[in-house]
């Protein structure tokens, strides 16, 4: 495996060829890092799922250049989705939609929808533009870790968690920190109003605005398994905890107006909740470092960004 720091074209060139031979590729999106394959090279994504330890049943996002591709991977497209591509792309937004022919099984996870997004990171988009201009048509990227793991944030948290599964001919690409820190708001667009299956930076009263809709509260229907779906995630080796009093020795991540008690490793203070995102995996990430067997986390209050940060919390603590 090679880390590629600051990548040049030459190195996005690099990148792109190594994606077409069937390697992988670790890059950065403005939400967390990404591991890369063609998706749709069946050999190339089954490796995906073996470095993360992945289930094969689970559904990978595939990350396009722009709306414009958004035709090669679905079809019945409803107007209200294409309207969010337009207003969110690039941006941290995932549609679930229906799949056209050429997304097969292995990445669909055998539904028959497919998760799009087009990043809002220039590496990323410099990589997936050069990447299509060599004949491919999207990159399979769910989060550069182990599965069920904190997701990453920077291409050395990548190194620490996929390093040792990955090849020599494999690489990561080191764009610095991602800026928003958590995943991307999922979609799904199959029904008749737009349904938020994974809260994130583009949130309800935004989705609202931008379709004219009202976000669907149906349930019962909705069976579709997607990043992040399951009741434990995002989850470091130490034991997460919710708004308990941290006490000595134990991790604490907080506002910065929260203070801890003496003796507590405060591991993030951050002074908005913008903040809280970028820096909360990290948090989580050091306090394993560190050897801590308990971290406790004041989560954020209100809507938006934080309610996509206690979705994280609250997996990470099951």
């Amino acid at each position: 495996m090679q880390m590629l720091s600051n990548p040049t074209t030459d190195d996005i060139e690099k990148a792109a060829k190594a994606l077409i031979d069937g390697y992988l590729v670790a890059f950065p999106t403005e939400t967390v890092y990404g591991l890369g394959a063609d998706a749709t090279n069946e050999k190339a994504v089954s490796r995906v799922y073996s470095v993360k330890g992945r289930p094969t049943d689970h559904p990978l996002i595939v990350h396009i250049s722009s709306i414009n591709q958004l035709g090669e991977w679905a079809i019945d497209i409803p107007e209200y989705a294409i309207n969010l591509a337009k207003v969110f792309w690039p941006g941290p937004m995932t549609l679930i939609l229906k799949r056209s022919k050429l997304a097969k099984d292995f990445i669909t996870g055998g539904q028959e929808n497919i998760g799009l997004r087009v990043p809002n990171k220039p590496i990323a988009l410099a990589l997936l533009k050069r990447f299509e201009k060599l004949s491919g048509y999207g990159i399979a990227a769910p989060s550069a870790n182990r599965f069920g793991a904190v997701s990453p944030t920077t291409a050395s948290a990548v190194n620490d968690e996929l390093g040792a599964y990955l090849s020599d001919q494999d690489l990561i690409l080191d764009g610095q920190q991602c800026e928003i820190g958590v995943e991307s708001t999922i979609i799904d667009c199959t029904m008749i109003s737009p349904k938020i299956l994974r809260p994130g930076a583009v949130t309800s009263p935004m989705i609202e605005s931008a379709t004219g809709l009202e976000l669907s509260e149906d349930h019962a229907k909705n069976q579709i398994r997607f990043p992040g779906f399951f009741k434990s995630h995002y989850s470091p080796k130490a034991k997460v905890s919710i708004g308990e009093c941290a006490l000595i020795g134990e991790g604490h991540i907080a506002m910065s107006n929260y203070k801890s008690l003496e003796g507590v490793v405060r591991l993030a203070s951050p002074v908005t909740v913008e903040e809280f995102a970028k820096n909360f995996y990290a948090a989580l990430r050091a306090g394993d470092q560190m050897g801590l067997s308990k971290i406790v986390v004041t989560p954020p209050e209100g809507g938006g960004l934080a309610l996509a940060i206690r979705d994280r919390l609250y997996k990470a603590s099951s």
